[in-house]
């Protein structure tokens, strides 16, 4: 470990006024970096095969974390929170950040083979929502998240955070055209339903007693949902039936329900 009192020491460039786009063009895309923010989250992120670059730590983490340091082959930065903020930008409240190493990502094709329930998320935009529903997804064995062109991008700081780590768990891949590639999840056998608010949509309860072999769970954006040409294109609509007047959930709460409801029994 190495105490570092400068903020503007050179050493700690990954982490100036951070932010997740200059992570990801610090080197060639397919060998970008993303922060992994918070002990638990280092932890699991270095458990899944992430490659460590350097880690920042305050004093008190330093001492949590020794055991960690210990068996890292990577700088270990420790500051004072006061300088850990300064050099982010924002109020480093968790005392430790990790600047890891991105890996490429597999085709939504590599990893149909052994998955038998999915989710798609079509053009989820906000990074808070798209954590929390890798959270449940690690959480309700969905075996892969697969992302539209548009969608947030599961590694930036905000996301990984929310997931504490969940992204790292659940195996997550991007869909190259968006829907035409949905033929690729019907071609391996999977049946693919939306969730939507559709006047031919069955119960959730219903499309969990019809069982299937393999399942498709398909969301859409926070605002406006899933759009005309995904929800032609899907092979049923589904919605979780309501009280008390209100029409629709959060979407990452309603992934967490439907995660639960067609868990294997």
């Amino acid at each position: 470990m190495t105490a570092v009192a400068d903020a503007a020491d050179p050493r700690l460039a990954d982490y100036t006024a951070l932010t997740d786009v200059a992570l990801r063009r610090k080197l060639e895309p397919a060998q970008g970096l993303f922060m992994a923010e918070g002990e638990k989250v280092i932890r699991r992120a270095l458990a899944a095969g992430y490659a460590m670059r350097s880690m920042l730590l305050t004093p008190r983490w330093a001492a949590a974390m020794a055991d960690l340091v210990a068996g890292v082959d990577a700088p270990v930065y420790v500051v004072e929170p006061a300088v850990a903020e300064q050099v982010t930008g924002y109020h480093v409240h968790r005392g430790a950040l990790a600047a890891m190493a991105r890996r490429p990502l597999p085709s939504v094709a590599e990893l149909l083979p052994a998955a038998r329930r999915v989710v798609v998320f079509e053009d989820m935009v906000d990074h808070s929502n798209l954590g929390a529903a890798f959270r449940s997804a690690a959480a309700l064995g969905v075996d892969a998240v697969l992302l539209t062109p548009s969608c947030a991008d599961p590694l930036y700081r905000r996301a990984v955070k929310v997931s504490m780590g969940g992204v790292f768990q659940v195996p997550w891949a991007r869909f190259a055209s968006w829907p035409g590639d949905l033929e690729v999840l019907r071609g391996a056998g999977f049946t693919v339903a939306a969730l939507c608010l559709s006047e031919r949509a069955i119960t959730l309860d219903e499309l969990a007693e019809r069982r299937p072999a393999r399942l498709a769970l398909v969301f859409g954006t926070e605002g406006d949902g899933l759009t005309r040409r995904a929800l032609a294109a899907v092979d049923t609509h589904v919605r979780i039936p309501m009280d008390a007047g209100v029409d629709s959930l959060n979407v990452a709460a309603a992934s967490a329900v439907a995660f639960y409801a067609t868990r294997p029994r």
